[in-house]
């Protein structure tokens, strides 16, 4: 039996901003999406990819081509709606088959009001988008497909490019908020307490801290450096986020405060790219960026090769050839922890001479594999190592003052 034209999906177009063009058929909500358009290679996990906050302003091609067959459901998001501007699938499922499922990713879209289009060889895509780099685009679909290709094309390259923009603090939360470990498994009182500027962050980041014993204040990417200090934080934390890492000055002159206070540092994806900023590093766009979760680091202290989650389109340009003196001295040492087995791109940063480290991937993994879990112990035990430093030196202080008094006395 055919389709009838009543029930057959309205046509849709992807439209790339040096003219290329994919047809296929609407997928989720119908009308225009504009943004940048980006390929993720991870096999799973399209929920979380779609509710991660650095995917706003981006249309998101997957690689993999069967997208929808476990549905969704409540438990999986990131956040609290989908970021992701549009999405372009090759084969979206009919209907969702998993026992966690309870709803369809289409019916998702469509609540989201996410444009999105099906049907496409998304592998001639992820080609055109390594050879040519990520690209300003446009989903059309429904009404808006039937308009004139050369008007849609104006369109697409009338937005603004990813590079330049600031995005962190549309996304951050607007309002502080509390995470406790006793809401995440944790038995007993919290290790340490940290504070945790949100540029974007995953919902799964602050329960991996949670479930270790750290209570986290979750703060708004506004919040000044006296306001954060105000909570007395053991450490404080960096999440990811979307944009240009150029433009976050605010969220920079944030971490330096806390870098020359002695705080213990950890930055994840966007935290990374702050730090490398802070230390007096510049940033760069990268081609096509690395997004997935399948992608290659090196740890270079251990030799250890992890298979790590990623989303990220810019890189901090730092020396690779061994410990080097920040540009801002007053920092110290600093070497490239971490790289990339694909493209050799910085993928983590280590300060020798103060408390701060940050890598470019999500060990929350979320979704993803769990290679790279270690970092949150890594940070606790900086965490540690810093608060007994500061027991001994308030120790020997007070034995110098006892000792002073008591010369004085014999006197």
């Amino acid at each position: 039996m055919r389709m009838s034209e009543a029930t057959m999906p309205a046509q849709a177009l992807l439209i790339l901003e040096d003219g290329r063009t994919f047809r296929g058929t609407s997928y989720g909500a119908q009308g225009t999406a504009l943004g940048e358009a980006v390929f993720t290679t991870g096999m799973t996990g399209y929920q979380e990819t779609l509710t991660d906050p650095s995917y706003a302003r981006q249309l998101i091609v997957q690689t993999a081509p069967h997208i929808g067959n476990t549905g969704v459901n409540a438990a999986d998001n990131e956040s609290t709606k989908i970021w992701a501007a549009g999405y372009v699938v090759r084969d979206a499922a009919r209907r969702p088959s998993n026992w966690r499922s309870e709803g369809t990713l289409d019916d998702e879209l469509i609540t989201h009001g996410v444009v999105g289009i099906q049907g496409v060889d998304t592998r001639a895509i992820t080609r055109h988008l390594r050879e040519r780099g990520a690209m300003k685009a446009g989903i059309f679909s429904g009404a808006d497909a039937l308009r004139p290709g050369a008007e849609l094309l104006a369109e697409v390259n009338a937005q603004p490019s990813m590079e330049g923009l600031a995005l962190a603090e549309e996304v951050s939360t607007k309002e502080a908020f509390v995470v406790e470990p006793a809401d995440h498994g944790w038995d007993g009182e919290a290790l340490f307490t940290i504070v945790a500027l949100d540029l974007g962050m995953k919902a799964m980041t602050p329960a991996r801290f949670a479930e270790r014993g750290v209570r986290l204040h979750v703060l708004p990417a506004t919040t000044s450096f006296d306001d954060a200090m105000a909570l007395n934080p053991d450490g404080v934390f960096i999440s990811n986020g979307p944009g240009d890492p150029a433009t976050a000055d605010r969220q920079v002159a944030f971490v330096r405060s806390f870098l020359d206070a002695d705080v213990p540092y950890f930055g994840i994806c966007f935290g990374n790219q702050i730090l490398g900023r802070a230390l007096g590093f510049g940033t760069y766009k990268l081609r096509y960026g690395h997004r997935g979760m399948n992608q290659p680091v090196m740890d270079r202290s251990t030799g250890k090769v992890e298979i790590t989650s990623q989303n990220h389109g810019f890189a901090v340009d730092a020396p690779l050839d061994g410990p080097a003196l920040a540009p801002e001295e007053r920092f110290g040492r600093v070497e490239v922890s971490h790289i990339s087995l694909n493209d050799q791109v910085v993928e983590g940063l280590s300060c020798l001479d103060i408390p701060a480290f940050s890598v470019q991937y999500h060990p929350e993994a979320a979704a993803g594999p769990h290679d790279a879990a270690y970092l949150f112990d890594r940070f606790i035990a900086m965490m540690t190592a810093s608060k007994t430093s500061d027991a001994s030196k308030t120790t020997q202080s007070h034995s110098t003052q006892s000792h002073s008094t008591q010369s004085q006395e014999a006197k």
